[in-house]
C-alpha cells in the first residue's frame, strides 16, 4: 500500500488528541501542547526561521495515522548539532544551502522519537514524504536530530548519514536517596561534592515548584533569569515570556521549576520538564553571582527529584564537559542527514566518518574521568 504524506499548516492546526495519538504524552518536547505553544507564542515560526511544516501520514479514516515535527529553517540556530561550516562549503561552492528542512523539536538538544506513528510500518513512509519535501521544494538538505537508536537505525536504512556526538546524562541506578548516589563515588569526588553543595547554599534556601501550584509570579522571576542567559549566549533569548504561560496552562503537570531563594527573594532558577522516565533540564538563570549555584540548581537538585520521582536518568542539555565530575555520564547522541546533491553528499560523508574517530577518542578518554568507583 503506498502512503501518501502531507505537510500540515504548523502543529497548533492538528486536534491534541489526533497528534498525541502519535506522539504519545511520555516525552513532553513532542506533545501537542508544547509544540504548539512554540508556535502560538511566535517563538518557532517563519519569522524567526522556523516555519512548521509538520509532515502527517492518514489513516483510513483521515486522521493523522503518523506525524513528524519539521521546520524549514533559514538559519542553523538553536539545534546544538552544527552545521554551519556545511553550509558556508556549499554557499561558497556556488549552492544555496537555506532553506533547510531540520525534524526536531526547536531550540531543545533532548533525545526523542521523531517517527511518531504507533504502527511501525509507517515510520519508513514518514522518512520517505521528508525526502519528498526537501525535492519538491529545492531544499538543500533534512537533518533529523536526537534521534532514538530505533529511529537512527530507519534513517540509515533509508540511506541518510549519520552523525555522533554525545552528552553527559545523569544514570539512576536504584539509589533511595542523594547520600547514595554519593556513595557510588570516588571519596575525593564525593567530598568535592559536599563541598560544593555546602557553599552553594549557605545563606540560601531551595525551591521546587510543579503542577498547579507554578504561577505567573513565578514565570515573571524565572524569565528574568532566562533573558540574562539568552543574552549572553545567543544574543536573544529564543523563546518568548508567552510561552512559559502557555506551557504552565496546558502541561503544568510535567513542569518542575527550581528556584534559590535569598531572604524571601528568588535569585536564580531553573527549568525541567518531567517525562515518563527522565528529567530534562532545559534552562538556568541567576541575578546574582554565587559559587555553584548553577551545579547545585541545575545537577544536584534535578539529582533529587529524578530519585525522588523514580526516574531512570537526567539528561542536562547539550555539551559540558564538567558535568563529568557532577556524576553525569557521557552518553551518544545520534542524528542523520538527507543530502540530495551526489558531490556534497560525499563531502560530507567523508567528514563525518573523521569526526566520528575523533568522537570515539574523545569518548574513550571521557570514560577515564567518569567520578565513580573503580573495581
Amino acid at each position: 500500500m503506498k502512503h501518501i504524506a502531507r505537510i500540515g499548516d504548523g502543529v497548533a492546526a492538528f486536534r491534541a488528541e489526533d497528534w498525541d495519538r502519535c506522539a504519545g504524552t511520555g516525552n513532553p518536547f513532542l506533545r501537542h501542547a508544547f509544540l504548539a505553544a512554540l508556535e502560538q507564542s511566535h517563538s518557532a515560526t517563519a519569522r524567526t526561521g522556523w516555519q512548521p511544516v509538520p509532515i502527517a501520514i492518514d489513516g483510513p479514516d483521515g486522521r493523522p495515522a503518523a506525524v513528524m515535527p519539521a521546520y524549514a529553517k533559514s538559519h542553523s540556530h538553536g539545534e546544538y548539532v552544527f552545521d554551519q561550516g556545511w553550509a558556508d562549503a556549499w554557499q561558497r561552492a556556488g549552492g544555496r544551502y537555506y532553506p533547510k528542512l531540520q525534524i526536531a523539536v526547536p531550540f531543545t538538544p533532548a533525545t526523542g522519537p521523531r517517527l511518531l506513528t504507533p504502527d511501525p510500518a509507517l515510520k519508513p513512509a514518514l522518512i520517505a514524504g521528508a525526502e519528498a519535501v526537501v525535492r519538491e521544494y529545492g531544499m538543500s538538505s533534512a537533518h533529523a536530530t536526537f534521534l532514538t537508536d530505533t529511529d537512527c537505525a530507519l534513517f540509515e536504512k533509508a540511506g541518510w548519514l549519520i552523525r555522533v556526538d554525545h552528552q553527559f546524562h545523569w544514570v539512576n541506578r536504584g539509589y533511595a536517596c542523594f547520600d547514595d548516589f554519593l556513595g557510588a563515588l570516588a571519596s575525593r569526588k564525593r567530598k568535592a561534592i559536599r563541598k560544593e553543595r555546602q557553599a552553594a547554599l549557605a545563606d540560601l534556601t531551595v525551591e521546587h515548584v510543579s503542577g498547579a501550584d507554578i504561577t505567573e509570579a513565578h514565570w515573571d522571576d524565572f524569565w528574568i533569569f532566562y533573558q540574562d542567559t539568552g543574552a549572553r549566549k545567543w544574543g536573544r533569548p529564543y523563546l518568548t515570556r508567552h510561552f512559559f504561560s502557555l506551557l504552565s496552562e496546558h502541561m503544568a503537570e510535567q513542569v518542575l521549576l527550581i528556584f534559590a531563594v535569598r531572604d524571601g527573594r528568588r535569585i536564580a532558577g531553573a527549568l525541567n520538564l518531567i517525562g515518563t522516565d527522565a528529567l530534562y533540564g532545559r534552562y538556568w538563570g541567576a541575578i546574582e553571582e554565587v559559587p555553584f549555584l548553577h551545579f547545585e540548581i541545575c545537577y544536584y537538585q534535578a539529582i533529587d527529584a529524578a530519585i525522588a520521582r523514580g526516574l531512570s536518568r537526567v539528561e542536562a542539555g547539550a555539551q559540558g564537559e564538567h558535568k563529568l565530575a557532577r556524576g553525569y555520564e557521557p552518553t551518544p547522541t545520534f542524528s542523520a542527514h538527507f543530502i540530495p546533491n551526489e558531490g556534497f553528499r560525499h563531502a560530507v560523508a567523508d567528514y563525518l566518518e573523521s569526526e566520528r574517530q575523533a568522537v570515539a577518542q574523545q569518548g574513550e578518554v571521557l570514560a577515564d574521568y567518569v567520578p565513580f568507583k573503580r573495581g
